[in-house]
């Protein structure tokens, strides 16, 4: 709903035949982007108008790393530092319009919120600090979550969104120049502060990012192998019961998420290699959940970033409230194990992990 109409109507182009019940929620959504468009239009020349100097604020922090690995639990977490802006959930359903039309709708907005995500427990409020993905989904044709819209194409979709596998060169542009304006947007919106975003799908493009923004500073979260791709295929099985347009379950999951780790992180392993020390840290899911203070003071001090003392009261507040948070529990196969074994092997070896008991 809060696409522009040449997304949608190039998306839908390329996405295969849409069955009857779907109909309508298409056509709603193409009448909205045709009723928004003027809004749109005028938040983007102001935009345009207002960054023609640039921004006036340090480069992202961006926190990466698969799926299911820990970096939304990161994310909240750092986002309670008032040193930092990050992504809100107005931002993430109208990326085109959050400054202007959504900032007049946001009582009615908010309320229409859901009480948590779809794939978890986790609660969603109107501050919740959001990832990127589905915003950038609604400015331009690159990302996964067009295989989750429709799901027909969900392996084109998924390799274009991930790896740009397919793609031309200005499709590639056209996704760095959308990830610049909305990136550049939030900014507006919270002025002065450093970005912080989190997206599992910016594992694969730390050199494009630093390209972008030279001095971005990255983290990188890693979980157990075995309990990620368990979690990584209720993931997709959650989101295509919400989201989906089109039927899901000629969809091989298994084959997606078991080829597209190690791509990712191979990517990772090439890319970080690359950066300064002081612009790369590492840490293990373990190691946050268990002391998160105390691994949040580490990043600040491996990224050269100030601040921690005064953020600490507001971070510990979040690590009481989610106290009693309940991860979910899964039954771990041997021939789940075997294929995660098989294929994710060198990192199950490289963090020292082991099968969940």
């Amino acid at each position: 709903m809060g696409a522009n109409l040449r997304t949608l109507v190039r998306v839908l182009r390329a996405s295969g035949p849409i069955p009857a019940s779907s109909v309508p929620h298409c056509a709603l959504a193409l009448l909205v982007s045709i009723l928004r468009s003027p809004f749109s239009l005028w938040e983007r020349k102001r935009v345009e108008s207002l960054t023609r100097g640039g921004i006036a604020a340090p480069d992202p922090v961006f926190i990466v790393g698969h799926w299911r690995s820990g970096t939304t639990h990161l994310y909240s977490l750092l986002a309670r530092s008032p040193e930092f802006a990050y992504v809100p959930p107005l931002a993430v359903g109208m990326p085109w319009d959050f400054l202007t039309l959504g900032a007049a709708l946001r009582p009615i907005l908010e309320r229409a919120l859901p009480a948590d995500r779809f794939i978890d427990r986790m609660a969603v409020d109107p501050d919740s600090p959001q990832e990127d993905e589905i915003a950038l989904a609604s400015m331009q044709t690159l990302s996964y979550y067009h295989g989750i819209y429709f799901p027909h194409r969900f392996s084109e979709h998924f390799k274009a969104g991930i790896f740009f596998d397919g793609c031309d060169e200005g499709q590639i542009s056209d996704w760095q120049a959308m990830a610049r304006l909305f990136l550049e947007k939030v900014a507006l919106q919270q002025p002065g502060r450093r970005l912080l975003i989190k997206n599992p799908v910016y594992t694969t493009r730390i050199d494009m990012l630093r390209e972008m923004w030279p001095n971005a500073r990255f983290i990188h979260i890693h979980r157990n192998p075995y309990i990620v791709f368990r979690s990584t295929r209720n993931f997709y099985r959650a989101l295509f019961r919400e989201l989906a347009l089109q039927a899901s379950d000629k969809v091989d999951l298994d084959t997606v998420i078991l080829e597209a780790y190690p791509r990712m992180m191979q990517r990772l392993d090439h890319d970080s290699a690359r950066l300064p020390q002081a612009h790369y840290v590492e840490l293990s899911f373990d190691e946050l959940e268990a002391r998160p203070l105390e691994t949040a003071e580490r990043i600040y001090d491996a990224l050269g970033l100030s601040g921690f003392e005064a953020a600490r009261s507001d971070m510990e507040s979040y690590v009481n409230a989610t106290r009693d948070y309940r991860k979910n529990t899964y039954r771990f196969t041997a021939e789940d194990n075997r294929l995660v074994e098989k294929h994710w092997g060198d990192y199950i070896r490289k963090w020292g992990y082991e099968v969940p008991t």
